[in-house]
């Protein structure tokens, strides 16, 4: 194996990694200037919740300043993940028949996307109605008074178990193209998929009916979506080859 072979794709990835670094780097200094607004807005969905007399709280001495700034470092990535991919995409292109590019560079700007889509549902959907099932249960005489790291920890959680689920029609069609199943058998499998949407679910999301529904039933529609784009395809080049 010839070593130097490698060398100039090495340092081209060493390139590449130290922008993408920057671009992160940087990114998370202007955010974290802004650090405090940036935690009023990922807390709305409980603030407008929370009962009177609750409030969102700081249990340990350093959670005021470590938790925003977690926030700020997480952001930054969520900011910069276009420029990460294109980055990755220059990187592995030359090295791709023309084919691949054609079947990889649609799947990685649809799953770019929908993650983003899915980010945005359980941001502005799930957050909200799981958090006010919460503030509702409970006790009385108990006043609610969430952790700011915990309910960090809990929305990131929500919007990250979001951001996955609406990859459903990607790996859908992934499975299909690469012919590792066929449209016909994922709709026999359609009621097993079903469940499985749910079960995904249950998992992802805080341990409430609400929240589990609201992210099972766009994953069963995303389901449906990615097959009817299967057939769609697979109906094109029939007709093209007739």
């Amino acid at each position: 194996m010839d070593v130097n072979h490698f060398i100039p794709h090495l340092i081209e990835l060493r390139s590449r990694v130290i922008q993408c670094g920057t671009l992160v780097l940087l990114l998370f200094l202007a955010l974290f200037y802004i650090d405090d607004y940036l935690y009023t807005w990922i807390a709305k969905p409980l603030l407008t919740q929370l009962p009177a007399g609750s409030a969102i709280i700081a249990t340990e001495v350093t959670s005021t300043f470590t938790v925003p700034m977690k926030l700020a470092w997480i952001l930054s990535l969520f900011f910069a993940i276009p420029y990460l991919l294109y980055q990755l995409w220059v990187f592995i292109a030359p090295g791709l028949y023309q084919t691949e590019k054609k079947l990889f560079l649609p799947f990685l700007l649809a799953s770019t996307f929908l993650f983003y889509l899915g980010v945005g549902f359980a941001y502005f959907i799930i957050c909200p109605m799981a958090l006010g099932f919460f503030a509702t249960c409970a006790p009385t005489g108990v006043s609610v008074m969430t952790d700011i790291g915990a309910y960090l920890n809990f929305v990131l959680g929500v919007l990250f178990a979001g951001g996955v689920a609406f990859q459903v029609p990607v790996i859908t069609l992934a499975m299909i193209k690469t012919k590792w199943i066929t449209v016909e058998q994922l709709s026999y499998l359609r009621p097993y998929i079903i469940v499985g949407a749910f079960v995904v679910g249950m998992i992802l999301t805080p341990p409430d009916v609400i929240s589990q529904i609201l992210l099972a039933l766009p994953m069963w529609g995303l389901f449906e979506v990615g097959l009817l784009l299967a057939k769609y395809l697979n109906t094109s080049k029939s007709t093209e080859k007739d």
